[in-house]
């Protein structure tokens, strides 16, 4: 089943991977310097000194040069790299966390092009919330769902959280829609649009259990020969052809000339010099006989 996309948050930002926003904090560690819990987490690249990337600061906001706003970018990189990771977890496995940084990079560019140090604020505080904003407004982008489908499935899976909590068994649609206040009839209804949401890829599903492999593995090639049927094939061939050989003589003309000759029984009949019912009854003979020994092979 495909995740929902996390609601973005402007206001709050990504409270789980940065702190608030304080001014006494930049006070305290200039512009551009790096908490030792960030440095940890990879959120900036800690090589370059603080007085450089405060300098670079106060040079971009005299003259906001693109060679200087890339230098920043470049500083700031692995923020981006973090919050795609922190972002990425849990969304389904056809997106890839390349994607992701490649878009937290826009969000980034515009933190970097819109963010005013004499207001204060941490940078990096700041930008995390940009690159996270940029990165789930292209999730939302490319969602076919809409976004009031994946609002009432939230719905849905809290409400189901909370009565099987109360409940301790899984409540009964008449339950569920008391506790949406719905009626049972727009529950369903809701159950249709939900629908849309329940997509599971199909590698997923063929990959189970296996260590690797693709579903264009599985899939037929119909001009391709398929070696168990070509065996399979000889094999009767085989059976047969002794079956037949060991018919009578005149057994063997019969299903020889019918069969490989495509003669009529009327016309077999006069190559043999007998009357078609003759013949009629020397093809049941045979067919029968060879059914017995083909019967009797297999069984060996």
């Amino acid at each position: 089943m495909t995740e929902p996309i996390p609601e973005r948050d402007d206001r709050a930002g990504d409270e789980a991977a940065s702190p608030a926003m304080d001014p006494a904090m930049t006070t305290e560690r200039g512009q551009g310097e790096m908490a030792p819990e960030q440095v940890r987490n990879g959120q900036a690249d800690p090589s370059a000194p603080t007085a450089d990337i405060d300098e670079l600061w106060r040079e971009y906001v005299r003259s906001p040069h693109r060679a200087l706003r890339d230098r920043l970018v470049l500083h700031y990189a692995p923020l981006v790299k973090y919050v795609a990771g922190r972002v990425g977890t849990g969304l389904p496995t056809h997106i890839d966390t390349g994607d992701l940084i490649g878009s937290g990079v826009f969000g980034l560019v515009d933190a970097i092009e819109k963010f005013d140090p004499d207001r204060g604020w941490k940078f990096e505080t700041y930008a995390m919330q940009r690159i996270r904003g940029a990165i789930l407004d292209d999730l939302r982008s490319q969602d076919w769902v809409p976004r009031v489908v994946r609002s009432r499935a939230r719905e849905v899976e809290r409400a189901l959280e909370r009565l099987g909590a109360r409940l301790h068994r899984t409540p009964t649609d008449v339950e569920l829609a008391d506790e949406l206040g719905y009626t049972v009839g727009e529950l369903r209804d809701l159950y249709g649009q939900l629908r849309l949401t329940s997509v599971v890829a199909l590698e997923e599903l063929i990959g189970a259990g296996r260590e690797s492999g693709s579903m264009v593995d599985t899939l037929p090639d119909d001009d391709a020969i398929d070696p168990v049927s070509v065996l399979v094939d000889r094999d009767n061939r085989r059976q047969l052809a002794d079956a037949i050989a060991q018919l009578a003589e005149r057994d063997r003309i019969v299903v020889s000339l019918y069969y490989f000759e495509s003669l009529t029984l009327s016309e077999i009949g006069k190559v043999l010099g007998v009357t078609e019912s003759r013949v009629s009854q020397l093809h049941t003979r045979a067919v029968l006989r060879l059914r017995a020994k083909l019967t009797e092979q297999a069984s060996v």
